[in-house]
């Protein structure tokens, strides 16, 4: 029974690392209906970021600052320079966003390196909790309650304030939006820096636990395309639950099927799709 509980706790922290990723990818496309391929890369670059700012500072809560703002600068220059000197079509938008990934990709690798490397994690979080008759790691606790903060924040933000309002507006109909006032250029730029953050934040948060490389940009990216490819692209609902799934399907096919690790995944993807391609939330 405990084997059951802790890959079930070792799936959902796992969940809510993907949840930062997806999130901010899936506002991105509601608002913008731009597929961000370089959304991986902001994972990479906002991990390496923290990590050179805490060797520098010893703190950690600069770094984690550090790295955040240093890929929303990132995010903001890529959408307001680069994707909006591009047709607004599919195609030219996912080949420069592709290309960002490999540019920045290149450029942690020439900097920091190809070693494997983790970040820090607080003194506080370095041990473990008893949970029932077993003992946790903290830390994977502290990231499933800071996906789920998040996930209220982003629900709050959406459906509670007159920004969210806004976005909702604008994913609806931007003509409109326009005429009623509300200004779609800034907001798009607004809700760019806001998924580039989170995708920061995952990294600065996914790294003491699943360390930092070149290649975990693709790696991350891949994922968090097959959650809201399960949840429905655009949906924040669809991005938390899709994340879950993943997350628990993952954690289980490691450990019961690791032969098969890659099937657990993908295999639901491919039947959600043929029973509904819009996935479990999108719209029709």
């Amino acid at each position: 029974m405990s084997f059951y509980l802790i890959q079930i706790l070792n799936g959902v922290s796992f969940g809510m690392l993907l949840f930062l990723l997806a999130a901010g990818l899936s506002l991105i496309y509601g608002l913008m209906r731009i597929l961000n391929l370089a959304h991986g890369s902001y994972y990479l670059l906002g991990a390496y970021t923290a990590l050179s700012v805490a060797r520098a500072t010893d703190s950690l809560l600069v770094a984690a600052l550090g790295g955040v703002a240093v890929v929303t600068a990132v995010g903001v220059f890529m959408e307001r320079v680069l994707l909006r000197r591009v047709p607004r079509a599919e195609l030219p938008q996912a080949l420069l966003s592709f290309g960002m990934l490999l540019i920045i990709g290149d450029l942690c690798l020439w900097h920091w390196g190809g070693t494997p490397q983790t970040l820090p994690r607080p003194e506080v979080l370095s041990g473990a909790v008893q949970v029932g008759t077993f003992f946790f790691p903290a830390y994977r606790l502290f990231v499933i309650g800071v996906g789920v903060m998040v996930g209220v924040a982003l629900w709050l933000l959406q459906e509670h304030t007159r920004l969210g309002a806004m976005i909702r507006a604008a994913i609806d109909d931007a003509e409109i939006a326009r005429t009623t006032g509300i200004n779609v250029s800034v907001l798009s730029t607004v809700v760019f820096g806001l998924g580039a953050a989170l995708a920061a934040l995952g990294g600065i948060i996914g790294g003491p636990m699943l360390g930092v490389y070149p290649g975990a940009d693709f790696e991350i990216l891949l994922l968090a395309f097959v959650v809201v490819i399960i949840g429905g692209l655009g949906s924040l609902k669809g991005a938390f639950v899709g994340a879950l799934l993943v997350g628990l399907l993952d954690t289980f096919g490691k450990a019961r099927f690791p032969e098969l690790a890659m099937f657990t995944i993908f295999a639901p993807m491919a039947l959600i799709l043929a029973v509904r391609p819009t996935g479990l939330f999108g719209v029709r």
